[in-house]
This record gives structure tokens, C-alpha cells and sequence, in this order.
């Protein structure tokens, strides 16, 4: 294969390529050019500069194809994706370059030696610019796809995921992060993992944006927050990112929960507004035209709020409870002090549209993306 045809491959074709050169590299060092070598030792016992050179003319054309096959893919164009197999890459040119130094050791060997170390090299730097790549993309990242229900957007499992199979990586990371600096390697994949992490949530807070209704804004937030956590507790970042990190980013999960509930129903928790003071002489009139604000300010926040999602279930049930608990109390308060007024008058169920269950039912609907009509057909 010539070096050109590399960039020409699709991406796909050409990680399945690179899979099998590194098993041909591995082969070829270890069995064939070690072979050959003995080979050579055993005919041309004694001649050691002849022996030499027709080890290296032998050998010659197979290193330079595995070789130019390496450095094709070395020097194609970067992307995030292929940090992974130039890490492979990487691995096995490591793990071979002391039997490449040994069995090409002399003289005459020197050019495929020298090419050898090289691609080694190579390989790290390229692999270390990718992660600056990378880290620029997550932090500039422009895809517009829209998730309206404020769930967990694809940018946060993607990253997630991305940096999940990084840390199957963790040693080769580190000896490549010591090429090139030679600071403590675990305290520089901590820093790796911290900046993707930051550039993440930056990305996400710019994307929360998208969003005319602030509480949506909050809902997302919150999703994206707490999936990011829940990911790192349960893989091997929890060990280099720390449970400071956990427990900070915990907290902010919950302010944003806070702030959806301030936000979506902090003026509405019932038609007495709260169940202040000022409640206690209210004529017939104005309950009426209290249950009357309730029912619209209640039908409103239900049909947008309802149709946001919360995709952790645990999470989902909490944030139920919380808007369970601020809405049934005020109204279980006002209608048990001034229902009687309106249910013995005319019309009661033009004003009282909603039982504590009716309303309890509702709740229980939050938060599991069901549309309005959806809702209504119940």
C-alpha cells in the first residue's frame, strides 16, 4: 500500500487497516525480522559487516512499507476520533522500539532504526496535539442540535464517553505525557480531564442559552450537571478529578434545581399566593378570582413545564416531589379555608377545577417529555 492511499481511505476502512498493522508490526519484529536475523547470524557466523548488510538488504523494503504506512496515518488530517488509534499506534511502536534498537543495531541498519524512533516520536506529538484540538472543539463546539425538552444534549454523552475511553489509555497517557514533560504524569491527565470538563460545561452554558423560557434554561443545566457527575462517579476520572469535584458539582446540580423551582413556581405555589396574611378577609369575589388566576397560572406552567424531560429517574422523582411540595400545601391551605365559600354558591366548578388529587395526578406527569395533546388525552 502506497502512503497516499491512506488519505484516501475512509475513516472507518482505515481504522480497520490500522488494526491489522499493528498486529503485522508485531508479527514482523517478533517473529519474522528476529528470524531472519538469527538467519543471518548462522550464515554469515564470523563476517559480521557482511552479515550486516544483507541482513539490512533483506529486511529493507518490509520496514519501509510498515513503516510508510505509519507515517501516512501520522500525517493525515487530525481529528478527535483518531486519538485513540494513534494511541495504539503509539503503544506498539513503543512496546517494539527496544527489539527494533536491538535487532537493527548495527551500522548498516541505522536508517531503519533512526525511521523507526521517529514514527515513535511522531506519533506522541501528533497524538498530544490532538488533545489540543480537542479540547478546542468541546469548548467551541456550534452544533445547533436542538433538544427542546432541556434533556441531556449529545455534545454531554459524547465528551463523556470520549473521555471514558481515554482513561482505558491511562498508562500509555502517562509515558506520553513524561516525553514531553516531566512533571508528575498524573497531576497532567487530572489537568487534561479538568479542562475538558470545564470546556464542556462552558459549551453547555452557552447552549443553554438557546432557551426563551429561563426555567427550561435551569432544567437543562441541571440534566446536563448531573449526568456529567453521575458518569464520573461511576468510571476511573472520579480517582483524578477527586471528590472535591464530585461534591462541587453536586451542589451545582441542586442550585439549578433550586432555581427551576424559584423560577417555575416560586409565585405560584397556590391560589393564595403563598398563604400570606393577607388572605384572611378576602370576600367571596376575590377567592373566586384568586381559584380563577390559579387555574390559568397552573394550566400555563403545565403545559410548558410538563413537557420537559429528566431523563435520571432518581433525579426525575426528587425534583417531582420538590414542585409537589411547594404546590399541594399552599393550595390544600387556601382551599380548606375559603373552598366552602365558593363550593356553596353557584357554579363552584367554574372556579375550583382541580382536587387535591387532580392536581397530585398532574405533578406525577412532570418531567417525562409528554406533549400537551398527549397530556390532554389522558
Amino acid at each position: 500500500m502506497i502512503k497516499d492511499d491512506a488519505q484516501k481511505l475512509q475513516w472507518e476502512l482505515l481504522e480497520a487497516k490500522i488494526g491489522n498493522w499493528i498486529q503485522y508490526m508485531r508479527i514482523a519484529v517478533k517473529l519474522l525480522f528476529t528470524g531472519e536475523s538469527e538467519v543471518c547470524d548462522q550464515v554469515f557466523e564470523g563476517v559480521e559487516s557482511l552479515r550486516d548488510v544483507i541482513f539490512a538488504e533483506i529486511t529493507y523494503e518490509s520496514v519501509s512499507l510498515l513503516l510508510s504506512f505509519g507515517e501516512s496515518v501520522e500525517k493525515s488530517k487530525r481529528s478527535p476520533e483518531k486519538l485513540f488509534v494513534l494511541l495504539d499506534m503509539y503503544e506498539i511502536m513503543r512496546e517494539l522500539n527496544p527489539e527494533i534498537n536491538t535487532i537493527f543495531g548495527s551500522k548498516a541498519c541505522v536508517e531503519m532504526r533512526e525511521a523507526a524512533n521517529s514514527l515513535t516520536k511522531r506519533l506522541s506529538q501528533t497524538a498530544q496535539e490532538t488533545f489540543g484540538d480537542f479540547e478546542e472543539a468541546v469548548d467551541k463546539d456550534a452544533t445547533k442540535t436542538a433538544v427542546m425538552d432541556g434533556t441531556v444534549h449529545p455534545l454531554s454523552s459524547y465528551i463523556i464517553n470520549y473521555v471514558k475511553f481515554l482513561f482505558d489509555y491511562q498508562s500509555t497517557l502517562m509515558q506520553l505525557f513524561q516525553e514531553f514533560d516531566s512533571n508528575d504524569p498524573e497531576a497532567q491527565l487530572a489537568a487534561l480531564t479538568t479542562r475538558i470538563m470545564t470546556a464542556l460545561q462552558s459549551n453547555l452554558d452557552g447552549k443553554s442559552r438557546q432557551y426563551k423560557d429561563p426555567a427550561l434554561t435551569q432544567l437543562f443545566l441541571m440534566n446536563n450537571i448531573h449526568y456529567i457527575v453521575r458518569s464520573v462517579r461511576r468510571s476511573e476520572a472520579k480517582d483524578v478529578l477527586g471528590d472535591d469535584w464530585v461534591q462541587i458539582h453536586r451542589r451545582i446540580v441542586q442550585q439549578h434545581a433550586n432555581q427551576y423551582k424559584r423560577i417555575s413556581w416560586g409565585k405560584s405555589g397556590g391560589p393564595g399566593g403563598g398563604g400570606d396574611s393577607s388572605n384572611s378577609g378576602l370576600s367571596r369575589a376575590a377567592v373566586k378570582e384568586r381559584f380563577k388566576t390559579f387555574n390559568m397560572s397552573f394550566e400555563e406552567l403545565h403545559q410548558r413545564q410538563s413537557q420537559g424531560t429528566v431523563p435520571d429517574s432518581e433525579l426525575r422523582e426528587s425534583l417531582k416531589l420538590a414542585v409537589t411540595e411547594v404546590v399541594l400545601p399552599a393550595y390544600r391551605s387556601f382551599f380548606m379555608r375559603f373552598g366552602p365559600m365558593i363550593e356553596n354558591g353557584k357554579n363552584p366548578q367554574k372556579y375550583i377545577r382541580y382536587s387535591f388529587e387532580d392536581l397530585e395526578h398532574m405533578l406525577k406527569e412532570f418531567f417525562e417529555g409528554k406533549t400537551w395533546g398527549e397530556q390532554k388525552n389522558r
